[in-house]
């Protein structure tokens, strides 16, 4: 399984609710975030990566669920 860590990728920004290609690489097709474990992210990076879905998901930008 290949690490994606967007942390590592870019060392001090942080990860951005309005960035939707990049959250959306770690999305399922069913609009479900991955598992911590897929993603290869650390605990942190797991926590922003979260907080970052929520944030669009209430502006709209991402769905909840996907039919």
């Amino acid at each position: 399984m290949e690490q994606h860590n967007l942390h590592k990728k870019a060392a001090l920004e942080h990860i951005d609710y309005k960035d939707i290609t990049r959250l959306g690489a770690f999305v399922n097709p069913h609009a479900r975030m991955f598992s911590r474990r897929r993603s290869g992210f650390s605990a942190k990076a797991q926590r922003d990566f979260a907080r970052a879905i929520k944030r669009s998901r209430f502006m709209a930008l991402m769905p909840y669920i996907q039919h």
